[in-house]
């Protein structure tokens, strides 16, 4: 008798309880959560390869905004479809949503009340998420010496170029060209991914339209009607959809449109922005601190909402837009030679990405060398869960420093 079963199907609840551990538990910045991601949904579940997780992390670098919580987006979709992508949004973003609106209620003196000894453990903690998600990856996608070089080389030129999103996406050009020419023989690892059945081709399109109809038509009505909550819509939907290179550089973009304009002093603008870097999930979350707390439009939860809302959606309908054609484009061999050589480039982008700004944030003094490395080894040597980890380093940073 064979009592082989069917894999079990993945339900969009079950991406929201995935997603909603990693909102809980996934402090240390947006860097840290692709280390978070990977352990959890390539190593632990196996919802996607490790090669698969590369090249959707490349084109999640390419597209504007939060890219940890686009990543999460597209596994939920191809987990779940667009119910799987709302899921993913919702567990991975709204904790630490709540908590930013409900920071807004008294946002002064946050770090004079608990103190920055158990910041700076999250911090150590982070770091070694980030490295051992990096020596994993290194092993997978800049096997053999032409990826290897490839990576050096993108790692070493963005740390040498200071980073930033131009640079990044430069990075990942050559890498793709690079691969075109040197890795054209890569053979297709898996077959292709489901995508292209959850979103069928006009709903991209559709999801593209109104990416691109819903830059254009807020400011036009929010002028046209003078409606304070389409005002407050705009701006937050304009630096989701705008800001290239991750969650710290939505800073000074957020700082223009908001504090620039007398929405909100630059002291409690700061205040939150330390406090978010406390907090599991995405940075983007800081959003709802700035919305909840802004003057102009609707403020407390109502202004929370929107904000939040506003800054995530054009991520959800770029995901939605553009992973069809992504996954099309993959299944040709050229292609695949392209993404072998972007994933290589990956690898060294995340290198980089440790050197600065994780590391260079976070060693203050030679000690934290020491604990990173202690972290490191709770992590790889005795497989402790990265959450377990990262409370741990918590509270006994907070503790003794």
């Amino acid at each position: 008798m064979d009592d082989a079963r069917p894999p079990k199907t993945v339900t969009a609840f079950d991406v929201f309880l995935a997603f909603l551990k990693q909102g809980l538990t996934a402090f240390g910045g947006p860097v840290a959560h692709l280390g978070y991601f990977r352990k959890e949904f390539v190593e632990r579940r196996g919802w996607v390869s490790e090669a698969t997780f590369a090249d959707l992390l490349a084109l999640c670098h390419f597209l504007p905004g939060p890219a940890s919580s686009q990543l999460g987006m597209a596994i939920g979709l191809r987990q779940a479809g667009l119910a799987g992508a709302l899921a993913a949004f919702a567990g991975f973003t709204l904790p630490a949503a709540t908590a930013m609106i409900a920071f807004a209620y008294f946002a002064t003196g946050l770090e004079a009340r608990f103190g920055g000894g158990w910041i700076h453990g999250l911090k150590v903690a982070a770091a070694a998420v980030v490295l051992q998600a990096l020596a994993s990856m290194a092993r997978t996608l800049a096997a053999g010496p032409i990826r290897a070089g490839m990576a050096i080389g993108a790692g070493l030129g963005l740390a040498l170029a200071s980073g930033g999103p131009v640079a990044q996406v430069g990075v990942i050009l050559a890498g793709g060209a690079f691969g075109f020419a040197l890795l054209r023989d890569t053979p297709a690892e898996q077959a292709p991914d489901a995508a292209s059945e959850a979103i069928d081709i006009d709903s991209a399109i559709i999801a593209l339209c109104l990416f691109a109809g819903l830059l254009l038509a807020l400011p036009f009505f929010a002028a046209l009607l003078q409606n304070p909550g389409l005002g407050l819509a705009s701006v937050f939907y304009r630096t989701g959809a705008l800001v290239f290179g991750g969650g710290h550089v939505v800073l000074p973009l957020l700082e223009s449109e908001v504090v620039d304009r007398g929405w909100l002093d630059q002291d409690t603008f700061l205040a939150g922005y330390g406090a978010v870097q406390a907090l599991p999930g995405p940075l983007f979350s800081f959003a709802g601190f700035v919305g909840a707390a802004q003057g102009y439009g609707p403020r407390g939860v109502a202004g929370g909402l929107i904000a939040v809302f506003s800054i995530f959606l054009p991520s959800l309908l770029l995901i939605i837009g553009v992973l069809p054609f992504w996954d099309r484009l993959k299944t040709e061999a050229w292609a695949r030679g392209a993404l072998a050589g972007v994933g290589a480039v990956v690898v060294g982008l995340l290198g980089a990405a440790l050197w600065d700004p994780v590391l260079s944030s976070t060693v203050e003094r030679p000690s934290d060398w020491a604990l990173i490395a202690a972290a490191f080894v709770f992590l790889q040597v005795a497989k402790l869960p990265p959450w377990l980890v990262v409370v741990g380093f918590a509270v006994a940073t907070g503790v003794f420093l």
